[in-house]
């Protein structure tokens, strides 16, 4: 009906050309006459889906000016899980890039109407998230604190309130809410034909019953798209398939890969309540109950994610639209009952029907979007989770803009399809792993959660070594990472159990490793390092990679730099260190999770030439971080080598045998500001070579450490890491690393142009440590990452991370300082003396705590002495 109803809409406007079939097929005796014309053999652009997220692309497209558009649409447009949304547009989110797509969508849709003519039955509700438990409600006020600096109203209510908001909620059993007075309600299916309806008329073309069966790619490049219609040449694509986008992908002559899976999702609609609800009641969100209730026509819609998700259609393709399913009573009945607990008044409405309808998750809970790193020109659209109405607007903006511009306006990185490898595409894997992600969309999140499906993926030779010496592990980019080692004396149990927004139960662990780091030595294995070695006949890889990277590398063989790749903005699209192994030849270490975005950002710059070659060595090389005063002393021994700093200055890196084992790139650096080094070991040496060290470390007090005393150690020597605290819209002097950009040299490099601006007309944000002041660590809440900044009372900026210094006794947090105008909120100039005239406030979940803000690491005098005394007490054991 909803189709038919914008067709004779639109029919009325033929001079679109995007919509004459329709408009002609509409008239015509036969339809399949209509969908047999022509398609057009070259477009632009080519996306495939007519969803809410292929719609919105078009239309983002088009409203910037892109015109030349042909969306292809395999059955009917929005006749997908878009057609069974259940239409809730909710803004809380936990991270703050999908509070911004969903804040943005609720706008646009807002206006959708007026701008179309379409009726999409918006109405704004409000939403009300239920607490059933103290965490769900620090929970709440982390987001609330979040949303309201970004302009999104809400509040933390009582049940008393919830109850006069929603007079038919049974409140008994909850110790608050948070109230989101913008939400709404809207027929995502009017969505889409709207959005549809606006693209055609900027002259996108959309054709419904035609199927992609590949994407052509020549040279790594996106040349067109083959249809049960023809060919359509073109050069860029959209994959807005849904459930469908994974196959998609893999059909290409180049596949490309894109983690998701569908698994089934079921919602009850009820007859109308005696006394109708009426349009505006706020749809309720009870996630300790796991479910979500809104009006419908008068009565009940409500669903939710249950602890034994369906998966569905691991198997492949085997419908164009998505049928309704089957119904499964027996399957939905722990989501009844705890509808009726909330809502005991429902015992005798009339239900209609049990909905079931197939959802598509990601291995992390967050949606895809972004290039592919194989195939140039080729986008991604995909994987809501659950949320692609609230997100589809603001989605479809982004991917609109990293089209046009190159990149998005807000970075999207936890987004970006490169944040995956081939590894997470395994369909064995996915099915795993979306029957645990479904349940947890509405579990309590604390912090350092860990995904416990999909796991021992990838590890380093060590990982059976260190597990049996009480290794507790998380997972970074499928590689098991230490985060800390448990005593043998502790409870293991417990300790798995502890979950918690305040002081967690491995404090005192993480301490105990973090006071060896800094008074004798620990090791802590860094494998998961994504590790290149570029490498030229002649001088060609010097050249390129001084176009490509801020900082000077035509520096003396064996010393190391610290640097970046930048984008034409001056931001970070890559930070990392660089050894000169020889003077054709450079080692390169990035973070973890950089393998795939790194690589396709290396591969995209550097020229095509066969005396160049880039080699991924992250698999050849186990590292370990060797970090405190008596690494030096371990090191010695084990090489029969002189370590000390006049025989190896800092930054330095050597090719060394160390025990029996010969090629081991040793460097001194550790990551973390303390003295050390790390030991990149070739992968059959790794067993050996880490007995040695243990062995030989024993008489200097060694053990091991993981991850959260490696955070310590860095958060409060401030140093930032990509992807935590900086990132592809952070420029070198934003966050105080002028001294790694070679601005002075008159060399030319990616970014260059924007720093010289830069550092012209001044910054807008600057990265700031914060030292909390009257926080009390075993009491209070715990800063984790996201919490609101206060100088003077006004908002500045979030924090990226932070974590608890046991040198300074503190807990210290990072995060960007902003200056906004009070009148009119516009950016200004950030100086130093600024920061520093400010009084600060941290605020986590709507606490507010005083900090201090320094632009410079703090030494604390008394670990700096203690340290000294400690030295020497070891030194007489050790003799």
């Amino acid at each position: 009906v909803m189709f038919y109803r914008l067709l004779s809409i639109v029919g009325r406007q033929r001079a679109s050309p995007g919509w004459q079939n329709w408009s002609s097929a509409r008239n015509s005796a036969s339809a399949a006459e209509a969908h047999s014309m022509a398609l057009p053999t070259q477009a632009q652009v080519v996306i495939c889906g007519g969803g809410i997220m292929g719609t919105s692309v078009a239309y983002h497209l088009s409203k910037m000016g892109w015109k030349d558009i042909v969306l292809l649409e395999q059955g009917r447009l929005a006749a997908g899980s878009t057609r069974l949304c259940a239409g809730i547009l909710s803004t809380a989110r936990h991270l703050t890039i999908e509070q911004k797509m969903a804040d943005y969508s609720n706008k646009l849709y807002h206006q959708l109407e007026q701008e179309t003519g379409i009726q999409t039955g918006y109405t704004r509700t409000g939403s009300i998230f239920l607490a059933q438990t103290q965490d769900r409600l620090i929970s709440l006020k982390r987001i609330n604190a979040r949303l309201n600096v970004i302009g999104i109203p809400s509040e933390i209510i009582s049940p008393k309130k919830v109850a006069e908001l929603h007079h038919l909620l049974n409140v008994h059993d909850l110790v608050g809410a948070m109230h989101v007075p913008e939400d709404a309600v809207v027929s995502s299916a009017d969505v889409a034909l709207a959005l549809a309806s606006a693209a055609s008329q900027n002259g996108v073309q959309i054709y419904d019953r035609t199927s992609v069966l590949h994407v052509m790619v020549k040279k790594g490049q996106v040349t067109g798209v083959e249809t049960d219609k023809g060919q359509i040449e073109c050069q860029y694509f959209v994959n807005c398939a849904g459930q469908w986008a994974y196959e998609l992908g893999l059909s290409n002559e180049e596949p490309v890969s894109i983690p998701l899976h569908a698994c089934e999702h079921f919602y009850l609609l009820t007859r109308p309540l005696e006394t109708p609800l009426q349009s505006s009641t706020p749809t309720i969100v009870d996630a300790d109950g796991r479910i979500y209730i809104r009006n419908w026509q008068g009565g009940i819609l409500s669903g939710g994610f249950e602890k034994n998700p369906k998966p569905i259609f691991t198997e492949g393709k085997n419908q164009l639209e998505i049928q309704n399913l089957q119904e499964d009573w027996d399957h939905f009945e722990p989501l009844l009952s705890s509808l009726l607990r909330r809502m005991p008044e429902l015992e005798t409405l009339e239900i209609m029907k049990l909905v079931n309808c197939p959802e598509t998750f990601t291995p992390d809970m967050r949606c895809i979007m972004g290039e592919s790193p194989a195939v140039q020109g080729y986008f991604v659209l995909a994987g809501m989770n659950s949320a692609g109405l609230s997100f589809g607007g603001g989605a479809g903006k982004y991917l609109a803009e990293w089209m046009v511009h190159g990149y998005p306006s807000e970075n999207v990185w936890e987004l970006d399809l490169k944040r995956f490898g081939a590894l997470q595409s395994s369909r064995t894997f996915l099915r795993h792993r979306v029957m645990e992600v479904m349940p947890l969309m509405y579990d309590l999140k604390v912090p350092r959660w860990d995904f416990q499906t999909g796991r021992q993926l990838r590890t380093s030779p060590l990982y059976d070594r260190l597990d049996a010496q009480g290794a507790r592990w998380m997972e970074k980019h499928g590689f098991e990472r230490p985060k800390y080692f448990v005593p043998p004396d502790k409870d293991l149990l417990a300790l798995e159990q502890s979950k918690t927004f305040y002081k967690p139960d491995w404090f005192d662990i993480v301490e105990s490793e973090v006071k060896c780091c800094k008074e004798a030595v620990c090791v802590i294995d860094m494998s998961s390092f994504t590790k290149f070695e570029i490498t030229s006949t002649g001088d060609q890889a010097l050249e390129v990679l001084q176009y490509l990277f801020s900082n000077d590398l035509d520096v003396p063989v064996g010393h190391i730099v610290h640097t970046g790749m930048l984008n034409e903005g001056g931001g970070y699209e890559n930070d990392c260190s660089i050894a000169r192994l020889n003077k054709r030849s450079f080692f390169m270490i990035s973070p973890t999770d950089q393998q795939v975005h790194c690589w396709a950002w290396l591969k995209k710059h550097m020229p095509e030439d066969s005396n160049l070659l880039l080699e991924d060595v992250t698999w050849k090389y186990t590292a370990l971080n060797l970090i405190g005063p008596r690494a030096v002393d371990v090191l010695s021994e084990l090489s029969y080598a002189p370590m000390t700093p006049d025989h190896f200055p800092s930054l330095f890196c050597k090719e060394m045998s160390v025990g029996y084992a010969n090629g081991i790139r040793v460097m001194s650096m550790t990551h973390t500001g303390e003295p050390g080094f790390m030991l990149y070991i070739p992968i059959e040496y790794a067993l050996h070579v880490y007995n040695e060290v243990m062995s030989v470390g024993q008489k200097y007090g060694i053990r091991n450490a993981g991850y959260y005393a490696l955070r310590s150690l860095r958060i409060e020597k401030f140093f930032a890491f990509w992807g935590q605290d900086i990132n592809n819209l952070t420029t070198p002097l934003e966050c105080g690393r002028e001294s790694r950009v070679k601005l002075e040299k008159g060399m030319d490099f990616i970014g260059r142009d924007a720093l010289l601006l830069q550092k012209q007309n001044g910054v807008y944000k600057r990265l700031t440590m914060f030292i909390l002041d009257d926080h009390d660590t075993d009491l209070d809440l715990w800063p984790w990452w996201g919490e609101p900044i206060y100088r003077n009372g006004q908002y500045v900026g979030k924090t990226t991370s932070s974590a608890y210094s046991y040198s300074l006794e503190r807990h210290v947090c990072l995060g960007f300082v902003h200056n906004f105008s009070e009148d009119t909120r516009e950016e200004q100039v950030v100086t130093a003396d600024f920061i520093n005239r400010g009084e600060y406030e941290i605020d986590i979940a709507g606490y507010r705590f005083q900090a201090k803000a320094k632009l410079y690491p703090v030494a604390s005098l008394f670990t700096q002495k203690r340290r000294k005394d400690d030295m020497e007490l070891s030194d007489l054991h050790g003799k």
